[in-house]
């Protein structure tokens, strides 16, 4: 799996992004049963709503994910327990973006 993680521009303010690290190192949460699992990037969202996240996995596929993988931050809200209010919508607009050639994950860890 050749992924790129896209994350919440906010919350990325007190997140290193260890969570998703450790995960991918892990092969745990949405990695687990993975054999390998390289990130190609790690990018943040754009900032509300989400508009920049169709760029940006355009340029994650051309640097060749197959992956697109939600931080927890997106999904669960994660560390702070505020989900992102957009995250389905840019879920749907990502998947469009990249169709058939990709994979969804909803959350990392």
């Amino acid at each position: 799996m050749k992924v790129g993680i896209i994350r919440c521009m906010q919350t990325e303010d007190y997140c290193p992004g260890s969570g998703c690290f450790q995960a991918v190192r892990d092969k745990s949460g949405a990695f687990a049963g993975e054999e390998e699992v390289e990130v190609v990037g790690f990018i943040n969202c754009g900032g509300c709503p989400g508009k920049k996240a169709i760029l940006r996995t355009r340029e994650l596929i051309r640097r060749g994910a197959d992956t697109i993988a939600f931080a927890s931050c997106i999904q669960k809200g994660t560390p702070i327990g505020y989900p992102c209010p957009f995250a389905k919508k840019m879920k749907e607009l990502v998947q469009k973006e990249g169709g058939d050639a990709i994979s969804i994950l909803d959350d990392t860890h």
